[in-house]
């Protein structure tokens, strides 16, 4: 496609506008620079959040995809505007935790840094009515949001993804604690990854200093939250060695 019309708008969310074009199998995803926290109670706009985010979900879809994972991404239109493939979201959000933090240290009382021994997977119900609640496989089967095979598919794929990032950020002197993934299927039936991936959905840290450097600056109020956003998409696209 060379030239990319934008339509409708189909769906506005916390951080991003879907727009319809003229190939039924190719969406706009505009990301904003609003931001929320602690389930919308929170709102704010963080400078240039939506550019930032952009920009680096697409340079890590990239690298994903040259790894083998198959995720939405096409290409960037502006700064803002990511082509997409369309997806039909499955309703789970994966989030992969490699270090105690955020709700993971209070329910399990670990304090926030420590190491986890081994990768921990965890499934929570994408609904923002609910504060989008922790859930198991069994919940998943009861409430019929996908098969048991789906959910293989998205662990494996959650799992390969941290596999693949923990490496990427590692070069980039961040660390990633934790994240989350969003998943949808395409029209053969297929699973691949969709949404974003940035500081709104990693928490991601500076290795030397343990500075936070993603949206906790935001929900903590710790300040310097532009600057922090503008630091990762430095490291990500290769500006800091």
């Amino acid at each position: 496609m060379d030239t990319v019309k934008i339509g409708d708008r189909l769906y506005e969310g916390k951080a991003k506008i879907l727009y319809a074009t003229q190939d039924p199998d190719l969406y706009v995803m505009k990301f904003k620079d609003s931001a929320t926290a602690f389930d919308g109670k929170k709102k704010g706009i963080i400078e240039d959040k939506g550019a930032c985010n952009a920009r680096i979900s697409a340079k890590l879809f990239e690298v994903l995809a040259d790894e083998g994972v198959a995720n939405h991404y096409v290409k960037l239109l502006s700064p803002t505007d990511m082509l997409v493939r369309r997806l039909t979201i499955i309703p789970i959000e994966v989030v992969v935790r490699n270090i105690a933090a955020g709700s993971i240290s209070k329910r399990l009382g670990l304090e926030e840094g420590t190491p986890l021994k081994v990768p921990v997977v965890e499934l929570y119900l994408k609904s923002d009515a609910l504060g989008d609640p922790l859930i198991n496989e069994y919940h998943v089967r009861a409430l019929n949001l996908a098969t048991d095979e789906e959910v293989g598919v998205l662990t494996n794929m959650a799992l390969r993804s941290n596999e693949i990032l923990s490496g990427f950020f590692a070069d980039k002197r961040l660390i990633l604690v934790d994240f989350k993934l969003e998943f949808g299927k395409r029209p053969d039936g297929s699973v691949i990854l969709g949404d974003e991936i940035s500081p709104d959905t990693c928490r991601l840290w500076d290795r030397d200093s343990k500075e936070k450097l993603d949206k906790d600056r935001f929900r903590r109020d710790l300040g310097s939250v532009e600057e922090a956003y503008r630091e990762v998409l430095s490291r990500v696209i290769g500006e800091v060695d």
